[in-house]
């Protein structure tokens, strides 16, 4: 489809996906974008691209949900309904694919912009970023897998006074707080991101979505299901062209050439 909200480029097995609504500022989630991540998070399940980097143009990373449209459609519940489930669709396609997400976020993140860093396996932000859950402050209640990640990064806690309270964090906090992996300065945030994907896009990248879907379940299955999960997971390594070929890298003491495969 054609993109209008955003920018999608792959190369060298690396996918961008860039937030670019040039009417709007803020960046901010509408119906279309949406639409849009949905589309994008399907191509990224291509077995060529092997990294994906979400980030935004301009000085905002995400405000939020375009509550101008929001407030504009007669059918409210429908918009926010159709909306919220292709948003969901396509996050829920960048957590299953094997590629590792690595989310640069060059400036606030707030609401569904909040919701879409969380969602992301590795954080890399501008020092001038601030993070705002946001969504009680306009009376409503938070989607985009907030209420998934949250409280596995920061604790039941302190992701309660963030949703509650609307408390800002700066991209310090949100590194102490672990929400953020690394802060950077404002120029760095994308060489950091590329640097770290092109290091990712020559990795075994079976074995990395092997361990997204492990870590999905860490805080609900039994010790007894996630280590049958592990064992079958483990052996399924062994299925690919990278399992065997890493080991016997090991032995040899060669670098390994993954494959992704």
């Amino acid at each position: 489809m054609e993109h209008k909200t955003l920018c999608f480029d792959v190369m060298d097995g690396i996918a961008t996906i860039t937030l670019d609504r040039p009417d709007n500022s803020a960046n901010a989630l509408n119906a279309r974008m949406a639409e849009e991540l949905f589309d994008v998070g399907v191509q990224c399940g291509s077995p060529n691209i092997r990294a994906v980097i979400l980030t935004a143009a301009g000085k905002m990373f995400c405000g939020g949900g375009d509550l101008a449209e929001m407030d504009a459609v007669a059918d409210k519940p429908a918009h926010l309904t159709r909306m919220a489930t292709l948003l969901h669709a396509g996050l829920t396609r960048l957590a299953r694919i094997d590629a590792p997400v690595i989310v640069a976020v060059n400036g606030t993140a707030g609401g569904g912009g909040f919701s879409l860093v969380l969602s992301g396996d590795y954080v890399i932000a501008s020092d001038r970023a601030k993070f705002v859950s946001a969504y009680t402050a306009s009376g409503l209640t938070p989607d985009g897998s907030s209420t998934y990640y949250l409280a596995k990064h920061v604790g039941l806690l302190r992701a309660k006074e963030l949703i509650l309270t609307n408390r800002v964090l700066t991209a310090k906090e949100a590194q102490d707080w672990g929400l953020v992996n690394k802060v950077v300065a404002p120029e760095a945030v994308m060489d950091e991101a590329r640097a770290l994907a092109a290091d990712i896009a020559v990795g075994p990248t079976k074995a990395y979505g092997g361990v997204k879907r492990l870590l999905d379940t860490a805080f609900s299955e039994g010790l007894e299901t996630q280590l049958d999960r592990e064992a079958r997971s483990i052996a399924d390594m062994m299925r690919t062209e990278d399992g065997p070929a890493g080991i016997a890298a090991f032995l040899a003491k060669k670098t390994p050439h993954f494959k992704g495969k």
